[in-house]
């Protein structure tokens, strides 16, 4: 315990306790669970006995750690625009050590749906072919395209070319014409 001590005085009021302890003659005052104001600009603590008080004409209060708060108060600046208040701090996230979970974004979900010409079935089934049948199917497309080209080469050359009638040679000029008749 504490050496010479003469007498422990616990002193309460609504939200502050104190406690007195008096030893070889001297008083010594301790704070314990005491009351701690806001400052109603800054929003920093106020310690007990520290601190300015203004009430308004409305009897509101206002609690200030410093003249400095207070000056800036009555100037009617506002907190949320001065850096160092825990107003602004507060506003622009500052200070904060807690590293918040991030927000998880949405994943975008893959949805199979059938296009114009095939249906869904259709396009699992092509996807799901091998590699040789792909091959065969690609030999059987070229073979019968081949065949296609020849039937239709085979069309055009039968008509022959068409017959002119073989006359006496005119040139350009008579066919038009030539002078007139003069």
């Amino acid at each position: 315990m504490l050496d010479g001590l003469d007498l422990l005085i616990l002193i309460t009021s609504s939200s502050i306790v104190w406690w007195f302890i008096i030893t070889d003659g001297a008083f010594v005052m301790i704070l314990d669970d005491a009351k701690l104001e806001i400052d109603s600009f800054s929003g920093y603590r106020i310690y007990p006995s520290k601190g300015k008080l203004f009430v308004r004409g409305d009897s509101k209060v206002f609690r200030f750690a410093s003249s400095k708060n207070a000056s800036l108060f009555l100037q009617r600046k506002n907190p949320r625009k001065i850096a160092w208040t825990q107003v602004y701090r507060r506003m622009h996230k500052k200070g904060i050590t807690e590293e918040v979970a991030k927000k998880r974004s949405r994943r975008t979900v893959k949805h199979q749906r059938g296009i114009v010409g095939a249906d869904l079935a259709a396009i699992a089934a092509k996807r799901n072919q091998t590699a040789a049948v792909r091959q065969q199917a690609r030999l059987a497309a070229i073979t019968k395209a081949k065949t296609e080209k020849k039937e239709k080469e085979a069309k055009k050359s039968k008509p022959s070319r068409p017959v002119t009638h073989s006359g006496p040679k005119v040139s350009k000029q008579q066919m038009k014409g030539g002078k007139g008749g003069r």
